[in-house]
């Protein structure tokens, strides 16, 4: 499929989906999943969302909240800036009581 019909499909410009993957790719145990729109999940809690408008929502620990909830464009790219706070998510994610999935119900 062609990046442009990629893009039509998720409405998640190709460009964002480029920086998701490159900003997850540092941690091998952190798996892209959704068809239509990026999000990682651990134990089935979502804690990083690439949603539609192209805004990276990062799930934090109330006490880390203040600083990134959704990713300004500005630091989206800020891989390295960027990976204290995924290592910090995919923590915090590892930490609530894991949901049950469509699969098994």
């Amino acid at each position: 499929m062609s990046p442009q019909a990629e893009e039509k499909k998720s409405g998640v410009p190709e460009e964002k989906l480029a920086l998701f993957d490159k900003l997850i790719a540092v941690r091998p145990e952190i798996e892209r999943k959704g068809a239509n729109n990026a999000y990682a999940a651990v134990n089935g809690n979502m804690f990083l969302l690439m949603q539609v408008d192209g805004v990276l929502a990062i799930r934090l620990p109330e006490d880390e909240r203040e600083e990134y909830a959704a990713v300004p464009d500005v630091v989206l790219g800020k891989t390295k800036e960027l990976q204290k706070y995924v290592a910090a998510s995919y923590d915090y994610a590892k930490t609530l009581k894991a949901k049950g999935t469509k699969k098994g119900r």
